[in-house]
């Protein structure tokens, strides 16, 4: 993004058409998402999902984003995903793909760390070429049965500068006892070469909050900062 992150407003919706995860969904935080700081939880193998969210600026750069998730068992309970995402930066438009998959090495559990790993390319289908890789080590602590901590560590090259970055986030959950509001905060960002954009690397934080009336649809808010 070419815009300081005060300027964004988001949207992110998001869909479960199977619902089998119980306590927390696993949201979509993948690179460039609605949501940064990912999980290290993994639903069931079957379940799936969609997400999508929406965001514009104040200059009118604008990214549009959808991406349908399925468990599966490659030995191991995988979340394979793809999100595909439009947008327009400095009156440019451009269509990417993100495939990522992930999955848990030690499970979640209330008062002890759950870890998992998750590899991200990023694919741009108008220039036909990848431009980007993350692997990303998410941790999460389940303080209770509605608060979680996520603290995430992992690398970045972006193809099209040849550099390397080392990326960070960390956040919290905190729903109602009913799962039907969960609060969101998180921090985030890259370490390295900032070349001629300082904001490159300087930390992120956002707040957001999302409604969930049933199980299979939910729908947040978000307000990012600087």
């Amino acid at each position: 993004m070419k815009c300081p992150a005060s300027h964004w407003w988001a949207v992110a919706t998001a869909v479960c058409v199977v619902a089998t995860t119980a306590g927390f969904s696993s949201e979509a935080r993948a690179a460039g998402a609605a949501y940064q700081v990912d999980t290290a939880e993994v639903s069931e193998v079957g379940s799936c999902k969609v997400e999508s969210w929406i965001s514009s600026a104040a200059n009118h750069d604008f990214i549009a984003s959808v991406s349908p998730a399925c468990v599966v068992n490659m030995f191991r309970p995988v979340e394979a995903s793809a999100q595909f995402t439009r947008s327009r930066a400095d009156g440019e438009w451009d269509t990417a793909v993100s495939p990522k998959v992930k999955t848990n090495l030690v499970p979640t559990a209330i008062g002890s760390w759950g870890f998992a790993i998750s590899a991200t390319a990023t694919y741009d289908l108008i220039a036909k070429e990848n431009t980007a890789l993350f692997v990303t080590v998410p941790a999460t602590l389940r303080v209770s049965n509605v608060v979680r901590i996520n603290l995430n560590v992992g690398w970045q090259l972006d193809r099209t500068t040849d550099r390397n970055y080392f990326t960070y986030g960390a956040g919290f959950d905190w729903r109602t006892p009913d799962n039907i509001w969960t609060l969101t905060g998180e921090v985030f960002g890259q370490a390295g070469a900032a070349l001629d954009q300082p904001g490159l690397v300087e930390p992120r934080f956002q707040l957001g909050l999302r409604y969930r009336p049933v199980d299979q649809f939910g729908l947040s808010v978000s307000f990012p900062g600087d």
